[in-house]
C-alpha cells in the first residue's frame, strides 16, 4: 500500500494549528458506537470481548480501506490522509490539558487540579498533594506522547489510512474496557492485549525520539528502568522522560480504591509543577521529530 508521507506530515501540522475537532469528532463518534456495541455484546468472558474488539477494529480497518480507495480514485489521497491523521492525533490537546493543569497548580488551586486530572488519567485524585498531581500529569503526558502522537504516525507510515483508523480504534477500546476490574477483567482482555501489541514498536520508537530530543540521561534511564514498569510499553516512555527531565517517576497510584505500587524510574527529585511545562515541551518536540523522520524516510 502506497502511503502519503506528505499527508501524514500535513496532518501533524493541522493538529498543531487546530488541535482536536471541537464538534463531530470521529473518535468520539467511534466511542459512542463502541458503547452501544458493549451493551449488545457484553458478557463476563474473553470470547465475547474478543468478538467485540474484532468487530470494531475490523470495521475501522474496513472504513479506512474504503476511504483510501475512494480518495485515490478522486485524486485527493494526500488530503484524505491529512484529514484522517488530524482526526486521530491528540498531541496538541494533550499538551493543552497539561498546561491547564500547570496553571491550576501555579495559582495554588489544588482542588481545581484534582477535579481536572481525570481528563488525563484514571487515577483517583482525592488525597493527592501538589507533587502527586504533578507526577500524575508528567507520567500521563509521557505515556500519551506515544499513544496520542507517535503510535498513530507509525501505523500511518506502515499501513496508511487503514492503519491510522485501526490503531485509534484499538487505543480507544483499551481506554474504554481495558481495565483490571470485576467488569472488564475478562471482557476487556482482548482489547488490552491488542493495545499492548499495537504499541510495542511505537513505544520503543517514542523512547528513542525522547533520547534524541532529551539527551544521554534519557538513554541511560531508559535502558536501566524501562522494563521495570508493569506495562510492557508505558515504562519505556516514562523512563526516557524521567531521564530527560531529571526527575523520578513511579510510586504509589490509586485507581478507584485499588492501590498499585510501581517501581521508581529515574534518579532525580519528585516532579513539581515546573516539570509539567517541561514535559509538554518535550512531548511536542518528540511529535515534531516523528513527523520529520517520516518525511525524510518517505
Amino acid at each position: 500500500m502506497r502511503v502519503s508521507a506528505e499527508g501524514l506530515v500535513a496532518g501533524v501540522v493541522l493538529d498543531v494549528l487546530l488541535g482536536d475537532p471541537r464538534r463531530w469528532h470521529p473518535v468520539a463518534g467511534f466511542g459512542r458506537l463502541a458503547s452501544a456495541g458493549e451493551r449488545f455484546l457484553y458478557g463476563d468472558s474473553r470470547w465475547r470481548g474478543a468478538v467485540y474488539a474484532g468487530v470494531l477494529v475490523g470495521g475501522a480497518g474496513a472504513a479506512g480501506v474504503v476511504i483510501d480507495r475512494v480518495s485515490r480514485r478522486l485524486g485527493v489521497h494526500g488530503a484524505a490522509t491529512a484529514g484522517v491523521t488530524w482526526a486521530v492525533l491528540g498531541g496538541t490537546s494533550l499538551g493543552r490539558e497539561g498546561l491547564i493543569m500547570a496553571r491550576h497548580l501555579e495559582r495554588g488551586d489544588l482542588a481545581a487540579a484534582r477535579e481536572r486530572l481525570p481528563h488525563l488519567c484514571a487515577r483517583d485524585p482525592q488525597g493527592m498533594d501538589e507533587r502527586g498531581v504533578s507526577r500524575a500529569v508528567v507520567e500521563s503526558v509521557a505515556e500519551n506522547t506515544s499513544d496520542a502522537s507517535v503510535a498513530p504516525l507509525v501505523w500511518g507510515a506502515v499501513a496508511g489510512i487503514p492503519g491510522l483508523l485501526m490503531y485509534r480504534a484499538i487505543n480507544t477500546l483499551d481506554a474504554m474496557v481495558g481495565y483490571r476490574n470485576p467488569r472488564y477483567e475478562r471482557f476487556g482482555w482482548a482489547a488490552a492485549r491488542l493495545d499492548d501489541l499495537a504499541n510495542w514498536v511505537p513505544a520503543r520508537v517514542t523512547g528513542g525520539l525522547v533520547v534524541l530530543c532529551g539527551g544521554a540521561d534519557a538513554w541511560r534511564v531508559l535502558r536501566r528502568d524501562g522494563a521495570r514498569h508493569p506495562s510492557p510499553n508505558a515504562g519505556r516512555v516514562e523512563a526516557a522522560f524521567a531521564g530527560a527531565l531529571g526527575v523520578r517517576l513511579g510510586g504509589v497510584n490509586a485507581y478507584g480504591g485499588r492501590v498499585e505500587r510501581r517501581p521508581e524510574m529515574g534518579d532525580g527529585r519528585a516532579p513539581d509543577v515546573r516539570d509539567i511545562r517541561r514535559a509538554v515541551r518535550l512531548s511536542a518536540a518528540v511529535t515534531l521529530s516523528a513527523a520529520a523522520v517520516i518525511g525524510v524516510l518517505r
